[in-house]
Formats: structure tokens, sequence, C-alpha cells
């Protein structure tokens, strides 16, 4: 599913304006970012939690020279979907 595809699906679903559907998933959005990048994790009942973790730096080696690089440390956000939403979607609700 696209960006518009999910902005018409919820503008139908909740009854409100796409333009009101597009200031919430960017807010979502930049709140998912801010709290990301301080290391807090967000946890939206029923639906999951977005958690950030800290990349060590590490050594890699770049397949088509074989020159060993130093891969800095980065914030990567994971998401764990709660188990009501595994629920639903292995019941294919």
């Amino acid at each position: 599913m696209d960006n518009k595809t999910l902005v018409e699906t919820l503008s139908k679903n909740l009854d409100i304006s796409r333009d009101t559907v597009i200031t919430l998933i960017d807010g979502l959005s930049e709140v998912v970012g801010e709290c990301g990048a301080t290391l807090d994790s967000i946890t939206l009942p029923s639906f999951g939690t977005f958690e950030p973790r800290k990349r060590m730096e590490r050594v890699a080696v770049h397949p088509a020279s074989g020159k060993r690089l130093l891969v800095p440390p980065k914030i990567v956000m994971s998401f764990r979907p709660s188990s009501l939403l595994k629920q639903r979607i292995r019941n294919g609700e």
C-alpha cells in the first residue's frame, strides 16, 4: 500500500478529510523521529512498539575491492508488533 492509498483508506474509514489524515501521518512521523533521536521507544496500544537501537561502529569489507572500511555508529528504528496485531494478521481480519 502506498501513501496515497493509505491516506484515502484512512480518510474513508475515519470519515475525516484527506488534509487532516496527511497532517496526522506527518505528525506521527515527526514524533517517532524525535523519540528515535533521543533513544525513547514509542508504544501504540494494540499496534506495536517502535524501538530505537544504537548500532555500534564496526569494520566491514567492501565486496568488490576487498578494502576494510570503518562503518560509524548509527541509530536504527525497529518495530515489534503487539500480540493483538499478530493475532489479527494470523486470522486475516
